[in-house]
């Protein structure tokens, strides 16, 4: 982990009111900005990573597409960017679906406390993930996955398993916004 990265400190309402060094921020459980990125394929298949042997927590567990935090002074939107090429080797456009606030302690005694945004985007661009970031990476559909971890909650990170069901109603909103988006390019040429 990068110690002299400074995460933004904010309120339960994502206001910033302060920043501090990332490994400090995780020791002592401070709420903090991060975003969760969530890539679908064009068959409706969602992108998954699983996290490299050697990340800080959470290592070799299954989670959403790219997950980080915003550097101080850095926009959510920019972090998406730079986090998802940086993790998977990937651009693809994203739009804001929604928030979520949680709270998850690990065995290596750090704490997660974020106000998670969350992001989501199409692309059928074949990932080629950084291995200090992913092990494995794979395809799988919402309803497939729900019921993997149902079967298997301890195979998955805690954020992935909190946003599942607020990712399933959104993205039924979002691919129709897409669609729509799409009909109107193709309308205008």
């Amino acid at each position: 982990m990068n110690t002299e990265e400074y995460l933004i400190l904010v309120d339960e309402n994502d206001k910033q009111w302060g920043k501090l060094e990332k490994l400090l921020t995780h020791q002592l459980g401070i709420l903090h900005r991060a975003f969760s990125v969530f890539i679908f394929n064009t068959k409706g298949e969602l992108l998954l990573q699983q996290r490299a042997d050697e990340k800080y927590h959470s290592a070799g567990l299954w989670t959403n597409t790219c997950c980080s935090h915003p550097r101080y002074g850095e926009e959510t939107n920019d972090a998406v960017s730079r986090r998802l090429y940086e993790e998977m080797r990937m651009q693809s456009e994203t739009q804001f679906a929604f928030s979520f606030l949680y709270k998850a302690a690990f065995e290596n005694g750090l704490i997660e406390h974020e106000f998670d945004h969350v992001f989501m985007g199409i692309s059928d661009e074949i990932p080629a993930p950084e291995k200090l970031e992913v092990k494995d990476w794979k395809y799988i559909n919402l309803e497939d996955l729900s019921n993997e971890i149902i079967l298997n909650p301890e195979h998955y990170t805690e954020w992935l398993k909190i946003s599942l069901p607020q990712v399933k109603k959104y993205y039924k909103n979002f691919i129709s916004h897409a669609k729509i988006n799409t009909i109107n390019e193709f309308a205008s040429i």
